[in-house]
């Protein structure tokens, strides 16, 4: 009897030191996740991830030096693969992908990649800055060629695009390439004319309706942003992005660069970048 009386009231602390080590354990899950966001709002001693989204006409090799750059300054790096098929189905890709990560996170688009990432961020607590590199911060309801009118600005492209046909595209939807014999010229006018050969020569078609689908609910009205104009920009009218940039209220650069600034100045956009994030 004595023996079990005592089985039983070991038992019973057992199991009360059990329950206490759970409610410890759980409680300290939420106490971490605090911290973190703490450290961000008051000096961001912990440094968040950074994803960069490519445009249209290119792939994510294009971030290379830039990630380079930061990855020695040892941030996490995501060069995120943009499927180039629709504005909304893209953003809901990169949605997808950012709801993987944890912890914070600033959002860089190139030219239509800008788009993506407004389209995107929205709603997402994690988002806590936005960078545009010559890129797309459209508005609701917005499409991307009435973007390149904005601020009385004229951009070329659409007349040097070459269409082919994807499957399942029909008679609605074709593949859009820039037409190689002008691709230095509109989209890496201050590269080497050997290397944006090779790019032109590698290039990523889009899906040609992206340029007239409205754009979403933006996430930059809630979420920081930052913005890089490239002044020599014959893709984007630098006219269109500074007017983008200023509706936006984006902390602002202008540089003499083409439209693949974060190619012919990793580091500026690196520099960029490193600002929005808010650490040294």
């Amino acid at each position: 009897m004595n023996t079990q009386r005592f089985t039983e009231q070991n038992l019973r602390r057992v199991g009360a030191l059990c329950a206490l080590w759970s409610l410890l354990a759980v409680s300290a899950v939420p106490s971490q996740a605090v911290a973190s966001q703490d450290e961000w709002e008051t000096g961001c001693r912990g440094k968040p991830t950074i994803v960069l989204v490519h445009g249209a006409f290119a792939d994510a090799s294009g971030w290379a030096d830039v990630s380079k750059r930061l990855q020695r300054q040892g941030y996490t790096v995501h060069a995120f693969a943009n499927p180039l098929r629709s504005i909304s189905g893209d953003a809901e890709h990169l949605r997808y992908f950012l709801g993987t990560l944890t912890g914070p996170i600033v959002l860089v688009g190139h030219s239509y990649g800008g788009a993506v990432i407004t389209n995107a961020a929205t709603g997402n607590p994690n988002v806590k800055a936005l960078v545009y590199i010559a890129a797309y911060a459209l508005d609701a309801g917005e499409t991307i060629s009435e973007a390149n009118t904005l601020g009385g600005g004229h951009s070329e492209l659409s007349e040097h695009l070459i269409l082919r046909p994807f499957p399942g595209g029909g008679t609605s939807d074709a593949d859009a390439y820039i037409d190689p014999a002008f691709f230095h010229e509109l989209f890496a006018g201050d590269l080497r004319a050997k290397d944006a050969a090779v790019a032109a020569a590698s290039q990523r078609p889009a899906a040609v309706s992206i340029f007239n689908a409205p754009s979403g609910p933006p996430a930059w009205k809630t979420i920081p942003s930052w913005y890089l104009v490239a002044h020599d920009d014959n893709t984007i009218p630098p006219e269109a992005e500074r007017f983008m940039a200023r509706r936006a209220r984006s902390r602002t650069i202008e540089i003499r660069s083409s439209h693949v600034a974060m190619v012919s100045h990793p580091e500026v956009v690196t520099e960029l970048i490193v600002k929005a994030v808010g650490c040294r």
